[in-house]
Protein backbone atom coordinates (compact mmCIF):
# COMPACT_ATOMS: atom_id res chain seq x y z
CA UNK A 1 0.00 0.00 0.00
CA UNK A 2 0.93 3.62 -1.05
CA UNK A 3 1.46 6.28 1.42
CA UNK A 4 -1.29 7.79 -0.17
CA UNK A 5 -3.52 4.78 -0.09
CA UNK A 6 -2.65 4.33 3.44
CA UNK A 7 -3.69 7.47 4.48
CA UNK A 8 -7.10 7.40 2.30
CA UNK A 9 -7.70 4.17 3.99
CA UNK A 10 -7.24 5.77 7.74
CA UNK A 11 -9.72 8.52 6.66
CA UNK A 12 -12.34 5.54 5.11
CA UNK A 13 -12.23 4.31 8.77
CA UNK A 14 -12.93 7.38 10.41
CA UNK A 15 -16.10 8.76 8.30
CA UNK A 16 -17.61 4.84 8.84
CA UNK A 17 -16.64 5.75 12.03
CA UNK A 18 -14.36 2.10 12.07
CA UNK A 19 -11.85 3.45 15.17
CA UNK A 20 -10.28 -0.25 14.56
CA UNK A 21 -9.63 0.14 11.01
CA UNK A 22 -7.85 3.39 11.73
CA UNK A 23 -5.39 2.10 14.77
CA UNK A 24 -4.77 -0.81 12.11
CA UNK A 25 -3.26 2.15 10.03
CA UNK A 26 -1.07 3.37 12.93
CA UNK A 27 2.41 1.97 14.16
CA UNK A 28 2.35 0.87 17.48
CA UNK A 29 4.69 3.76 18.79
CA UNK A 30 2.65 5.95 16.58
CA UNK A 31 3.42 9.89 18.03
CA UNK A 32 -0.03 11.84 17.61
CA UNK A 33 0.96 15.63 17.58
CA UNK A 34 -2.04 17.44 18.77
CA UNK A 35 -3.55 20.63 17.57
CA UNK A 36 -2.50 23.47 20.25
CA UNK A 37 -1.49 20.49 22.47
CA UNK A 38 1.08 17.73 23.48
CA UNK A 39 1.89 15.05 21.83
CA UNK A 40 0.17 11.30 22.59
CA UNK A 41 2.41 8.73 21.91
CA UNK A 42 1.58 5.06 21.23
CA UNK A 43 -1.58 2.96 19.74
CA UNK A 44 -3.16 2.80 22.94
CA UNK A 45 -3.50 6.53 23.54
CA UNK A 46 -4.70 7.14 20.43
CA UNK A 47 -7.59 4.48 21.38
CA UNK A 48 -8.65 6.28 23.81
CA UNK A 49 -8.57 9.71 22.56
CA UNK A 50 -10.65 8.46 19.50
CA UNK A 51 -13.00 7.03 22.34
CA UNK A 52 -12.75 10.47 24.46
CA UNK A 53 -13.61 11.99 20.42
CA UNK A 54 -16.74 9.64 19.70
CA UNK A 55 -18.00 10.65 23.67
CA UNK A 56 -18.16 14.64 22.69
CA UNK A 57 -18.51 14.93 18.78
CA UNK A 58 -19.46 13.33 15.61
CA UNK A 59 -17.73 13.68 12.67
CA UNK A 60 -17.59 13.07 8.87
CA UNK A 61 -14.79 14.28 6.94
CA UNK A 62 -15.64 15.84 3.01
CA UNK A 63 -13.16 17.05 0.19
CA UNK A 64 -10.44 14.90 1.58
CA UNK A 65 -7.00 15.73 -0.74
CA UNK A 66 -4.08 13.25 0.08
CA UNK A 67 -0.63 13.88 -1.41
CA UNK A 68 2.39 11.92 -0.27
CA UNK A 69 6.14 12.25 -1.09
CA UNK A 70 7.52 10.32 -3.86
CA UNK A 71 9.70 8.43 -1.27
CA UNK A 72 6.45 7.44 0.78
CA UNK A 73 7.66 8.70 4.10
CA UNK A 74 5.57 11.43 4.52
CA UNK A 75 2.13 12.38 3.60
CA UNK A 76 -0.40 15.45 3.93
CA UNK A 77 -4.16 15.54 3.68
CA UNK A 78 -6.65 18.59 3.68
CA UNK A 79 -10.43 18.09 4.35
CA UNK A 80 -13.52 19.83 5.67
CA UNK A 81 -15.19 18.71 9.12
CA UNK A 82 -18.69 18.60 9.22
CA UNK A 83 -20.07 17.95 13.32
CA UNK A 84 -22.12 17.86 15.71
CA UNK A 85 -20.75 18.82 19.49
CA UNK A 86 -22.53 16.25 21.27
CA UNK A 87 -21.43 16.39 24.79
CA UNK A 88 -19.29 18.93 26.83
CA UNK A 89 -15.21 18.59 26.28
CA UNK A 90 -13.32 19.85 29.49
CA UNK A 91 -11.95 23.35 28.98
CA UNK A 92 -14.32 23.95 26.05
CA UNK A 93 -17.76 25.09 25.58
CA UNK A 94 -20.81 23.94 26.41
CA UNK A 95 -22.05 21.15 24.54
CA UNK A 96 -25.75 21.69 23.19
CA UNK A 97 -25.93 20.06 20.28
CA UNK A 98 -24.33 22.60 17.81
CA UNK A 99 -23.22 21.47 14.20
CA UNK A 100 -19.65 23.35 12.32
CA UNK A 101 -18.29 22.65 9.62
CA UNK A 102 -14.53 23.14 9.72
CA UNK A 103 -11.16 23.43 7.18
CA UNK A 104 -8.50 21.46 8.33
CA UNK A 105 -5.35 19.32 7.62
CA UNK A 106 -2.76 16.72 8.50
CA UNK A 107 0.19 15.79 8.16
CA UNK A 108 2.38 12.35 8.42
CA UNK A 109 4.97 10.65 8.53
CA UNK A 110 5.07 6.96 7.37
CA UNK A 111 7.41 3.90 8.79
CA UNK A 112 6.86 0.78 7.45
CA UNK A 113 3.93 0.48 5.99
CA UNK A 114 2.34 2.17 8.80
CA UNK A 115 1.47 6.10 10.15
CA UNK A 116 3.88 6.65 12.64
CA UNK A 117 3.03 10.40 13.38
CA UNK A 118 0.19 12.05 13.33
CA UNK A 119 -0.54 16.27 13.00
CA UNK A 120 -3.14 17.33 12.66
CA UNK A 121 -4.06 21.50 12.66
CA UNK A 122 -7.82 23.49 12.75
CA UNK A 123 -8.62 26.92 13.74
CA UNK A 124 -9.38 27.06 17.16
CA UNK A 125 -11.15 30.31 17.49
CA UNK A 126 -13.33 29.43 14.44
CA UNK A 127 -14.17 26.47 15.97
CA UNK A 128 -15.14 28.50 19.11
CA UNK A 129 -17.37 31.12 17.16
CA UNK A 130 -19.37 28.51 15.53
CA UNK A 131 -20.41 26.39 18.66
CA UNK A 132 -20.77 29.97 20.38
CA UNK A 133 -18.56 29.91 22.93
Amino acid sequence: MTARELVEAYYAAFNRDDAEGMLACLSEDVAHHVNQGGIREGRETFRAFLAHMDRCYEERLEDVVVMASDDGTRAAAEFTVHGLYKATDEGLPPARGQTYVLPAGAFFAIRDGKIARVTTYYNLADWTAQVGA
